[in-house]
């Protein structure tokens, strides 16, 4: 029986972009704000992924050094996760968590001013003591909103990093540039054409220019820069 630290690699998700049959463990990232599939661990991202350090040892001496910082706060968790859209930073380098066209999980080279910032999708929201209005992000953050009829589940917020301040606020609807993060066209980038609401238990429709998704596959990014995606065709 294994370890909760640990994963075989054979069971890893389809988003690593891993080899599965090197070793038979892995380090698996502690619970945290991202699922497993659309994270990973520090350890493997840093050694394997990346290729700063050759062993664990070294990547545990970099963040004890506090060379390594997640969303702009320096981390030291060798267990630690880093999903979509989060910032990494690696002494002077940058990076930002995207998708790429097979649905692997990548870490492309942004510059200093694009780290300051990122872009969270609304999952949810509710109302606190106060009668003020929390928006629950996909990154497990929540942050207080001054009007709550304007922020909708599926609409974006861009916030400042680490400072969490919104910095602007991206609708999800017709004209909306999104990323696929799910179906055929994951990894790519196109514009809203329709917004299929279902009254029904089924989830509601997406349309593009020339092929359609559902709702949870939509990740609404407006005019915001993210390296290495293409606008679909």
């Amino acid at each position: 029986m294994g370890s909760s630290s640990h994963l075989k690699r054979l069971a890893i998700p389809r988003s690593w972009p891993l080899p599965r049959k090197t070793t038979v463990w892995v380090t698996r990232q502690r619970a945290g704000a991202h699922s497993l599939e659309r994270s990973m661990p520090l350890n493997i991202i840093i050694r394997d992924v990346i290729g700063l350090a050759k062993t664990t040892r070294e990547v545990k001496r970099i963040l004890h050094l506090g060379l390594v910082k997640v969303d702009g706060r320096v981390v030291k968790d060798t267990r630690r996760g880093v999903g979509l859209m989060d910032v990494l930073t690696l002494g002077e380098e940058n990076f930002r968590c995207v998708l790429d066209t097979n649905g692997r999980l990548r870490y492309r080279t942004i510059s200093a001013d694009e780290a300051g910032w990122k872009v969270c999708r609304i999952e949810g929201k509710s109302t606190v003591k106060g009668g003020k209005t929390q928006i629950h992000l996909h990154d497990g953050r929540n942050i207080l909103v001054d009007d709550a009829s304007e922020h909708k589940t599926g609409d974006s917020v861009k916030i400042s990093l680490p400072e969490q301040k919104v910095l602007e606020h991206i609708k999800f609807g017709e004209g909306t540039r999104c990323m696929l993060v799910g179906g055929v066209h994951v990894g790519k980038l196109s514009d809203v054409t329709k917004y299929i609401v279902k009254r029904s238990s089924m989830p509601n429709e997406v349309e593009f220019d020339g092929f359609g998704t559902t709702v949870p596959n939509v990740f609404s990014v407006g005019d915001c820069s993210l390296p290495g995606l293409e606008v679909s065709q």
